[in-house]
């Protein structure tokens, strides 16, 4: 099996964390419609610096969940392929 993933890096200030954490609830729920699976993760050494990361099983259903999420998006859209091995 093929997937595809995007890996987003965000760093926001510290007034916007409620907002934005509310935002990754609606993009939650906007990538799992689209049949995507959407993780976040924070470093703990540095408070409010976010990695996103969206996968799909197939990289127009990434692309198409991407461009169609809500909120801003941030430069480029990368597509990675996973490696077989």
């Amino acid at each position: 099996m093929s997937r595809a993933l995007t890996i987003q890096r965000t760093t926001i200030p510290p007034s916007e964390r409620a907002r934005y954490l509310t935002r990754l609830t609606e993009r939650a729920a906007h990538y799992a419609a689209a049949g995507c699976r959407f993780w976040v993760f924070e470093d703990p050494a540095l408070r409010n610096a976010f990695v996103e990361f969206t996968e799909a099983d197939d990289s127009v259903v990434l692309a198409e969940a991407v461009a169609s999420a809500p909120g801003p998006g941030s430069g480029p859209l990368r597509i990675y392929h996973q490696v077989e091995f």
